[in-house]
């Protein structure tokens, strides 16, 4: 009501003013007016004075009487210029009664205007008003959300304080558990230490009596004119190759790209395109998860332990690499730089690690510091790399050769060697002579690298290389090299050049008589470190276990 009353007394005041403006205008011309009635009064008086004396003349005329002529001739001119005057002034009335009309007709139009622009401010007044009204309303309603919110935000305050003090509590908790776990891992080590012991000797006395046998039937000398004897002496000949699956299982939820085997236990990591590191153990019968490591943000190219089996390294296609403890299974260092996908990783001894990426460089990484120590330009694709002590590295390249660096140079320390095809994987056995070459044109070399030339070359009518970044490897004796391929099945040759079997998982093989599996390719195989075990992984989700037991 008071908003009401308030616009009216503002209608009124402005209507009165109109009002008052308008008085004020006409009261200049109220003389004006006067007098231009008087005129017209006085006009029409002469007018019919005019016209008795125009009729007085006419009757005096047809009377004929010529006795008052000359009297009433000068009479007559007098009042003639009398009218005359009356009209030049009647005249002069008309002319301005037509400038007062044009003057008020413009005084209305202008008093219209006024009009149409006091009722479109009253208007605009109006919706102002209006507006005034809903932003107070709205003002009220936003002071009272603020309220709200701040009463909420001082609860949410008090909420998140009261989870702090949780979360410390489950910190502490967790770290009295970790250290109790970290005491069983200890212990489980030492177990697991003593037992590896008497692995060893058992292994080495078995070893010792097959070697004193095999050396009583070699009638002669090695035909490669050395390697034979280099790799006679790792010679298990009482251990076969895998002849069977032990277990099958799906690792991921898309390919498996790597497959390593931890060298302290019986835990099998494997890496995928879903983005994951998974750990499985096969140690106890069956296959149980052992953990899942995160952190990565597209697939995993190459899994890979330290020598103790405590830190796991993988290279990704995020342009990066990453390391995590396997007890805790935390993720430890994230290492950037590369500007292409990373391809492979290799711990290069303790504290160093070195990368191979798609961008054609390999980087040196200092773990303590988190950092590239190094930089190596190779112009090509880096698909493979091994590490044959603190300060030498080889590279596989998608240009079909292999580069040998040194840590201490910045350029390659030897010729390169050139192949037939793009190299998808390299591995190294254990005494650092030999290197076994995974080509793209279906072939496997083997390298002598004190000659830095192919010594043999393993080919099979059936076997073909599967994809980019297939991975082959020796077993622990380097006796035997196992490869997937594209089929599904895995090949196993004795490194002095025979085929010695081929794998398959007889539910998927649909033509026995011709070798050729219809599963989906092999992407990498690893071998137990100390048995024949073998693990293998495919483009199919899975991961295969193969054993002779």
């Amino acid at each position: 009501m008071a908003m009401g009353a308030k616009q009216e007394n503002w209608r009124d005041i402005i209507a009165e003013r109109l009002r008052e403006r308008n008085r004020n205008e006409t009261s200049r011309y109220a003389d004006i007016i006067a007098y231009n009635n008087r005129l017209f009064d006085a006009a029409a008086k002469l007018r019919q004075e005019n016209l008795e004396l125009k009729i007085d003349k006419k009757i005096r005329d047809s009377s004929g009487g010529t006795s008052g002529t000359d009297l009433n001739n000068a009479q007559i001119q007098a009042l003639e210029k009398k009218v005359l005057a009356q009209q030049e002034e009647l005249t002069d009335l008309h002319k301005r009664k037509g400038e007062h009309s044009q003057m008020v007709i413009t005084l209305n139009q202008k008093l219209t205007e006024l009009q149409r622009t006091l009722a479109e401010k009253e208007k605009a007044l109006a919706e102002q008003t209006a507006m005034n009204v809903a932003m107070r309303d709205e003002l009220e309603e936003l002071k009272t959300s603020y309220i709200t919110i701040k009463d909420e935000s001082l609860a949410w305050q008090l909420n998140a304080n009261s989870a702090e003090e949780r979360l410390r509590g489950v910190q502490e908790e967790n770290a009295k558990l970790l250290k109790l776990l970290m005491e069983y891992k200890s212990r489980d080590a030492e177990i697991m230490n003593k037992e590896n012991d008497k692995f060893f000797r058992e292994k080495k006395a078995r070893i010792e009596s097959e070697l004193e046998r095999a050396i009583k039937d070699i009638p002669g000398p090695s035909s490669l004119g050395g390697l034979g004897s280099d790799m006679d002496r790792f010679d298990f000949g009482s251990d076969g190759p895998p002849e069977g699956i032990e277990f099958k299982f799906d690792a991921h939820d898309g390919e498996v790209n790597a497959v390593r085997w931890s060298p302290v236990e019986r835990v099998v990591a494997t890496g995928g395109a879903d983005r994951k590191v998974k750990l499985w153990d096969v140690g106890k019968g069956v296959c149980e998860p052992r953990g899942t490591l995160v952190g990565s943000n597209q697939g995993i190219n190459s899994v890979e332990f330290d020598s103790t089996g405590s830190l796991i390294l993988a290279a990704s296609n995020d342009f990066a690499s990453r390391v995590w403890t396997v007890s805790d299974q935390r993720l430890r260092h994230t290492l950037t730089g590369h500007s292409g996908k990373v391809l492979a990783a290799k711990f290069l001894g303790a504290s160093f690690l070195v990368t191979g990426s798609h961008d054609r460089t390999l980087k040196i990484w200092d773990l303590k510091n988190r950092s590239c120590t190094e930089t190596k330009f190779a112009g090509s694709s880096c698909n493979d790399l091994v590490t044959t002590d603190s300060f030498s590295i080889i590279s596989g390249h998608f240009d079909k050769k292999i580069r040998f660096w040194d840590t201490r140079t910045a350029d390659c320390t030897a010729n390169d060697i050139p192949l037939q095809g793009k190299i998808t994987s390299l591995d190294l056995s254990k005494d650092g002579k030999f290197l076994l070459c995974c080509v793209r044109d279906d072939t496997i070399n083997l390298l002598d690298l004190r000659q830095n030339k192919i010594v043999r070359t393993f080919r099979h009518d059936l076997y073909k290389v599967g994809c980019d970044w297939a991975r082959v490897s020796f077993n622990p004796t380097c006796q035997r090299i196992a490869a997937g391929a594209a089929d599904g099945s895995v090949y196993i040759w004795n490194v002095n050049g025979p085929l010695e079997t081929v794998l398959k998982d007889p539910k998927s093989d649909r033509d026995w008589f011709f070798h050729s599996g219809s599963g989906a390719a092999v992407t990498a195989v690893s071998w137990h470190p100390f048995s024949s075990v073998l693990a293998s992984v495919d483009r199919a989700k899975k991961c295969t276990i193969w054993s002779n037991a």
